[in-house]
């Protein structure tokens, strides 16, 4: 039987959120480029925006 390759598999996690922190901070990179040059949100992964179109419907509000 094979003797498991510990320091093999640590490796490979490490280098996995390396990778997942450096798209993290791409990510946060983008969204405040978008909102500096023109208040927008960037959009999501598939396209759409994050913000949806139609504002929620707001109730009747007591003063």
């Amino acid at each position: 039987m094979a003797k498991p390759n510990y320091s093999f598999e640590k490796r490979q996690r490490e280098l996995a959120k390396k990778k997942k922190k450096e798209e993290k901070e791409r990510e946060k990179a983008g969204r405040k480029v978008a909102t500096e040059q023109g208040g927008m949100t960037a959009p999501t992964e598939d396209g759409a925006s994050p913000v949806s179109a139609d504002p929620p419907a707001m109730g009747p509000t007591s003063h």
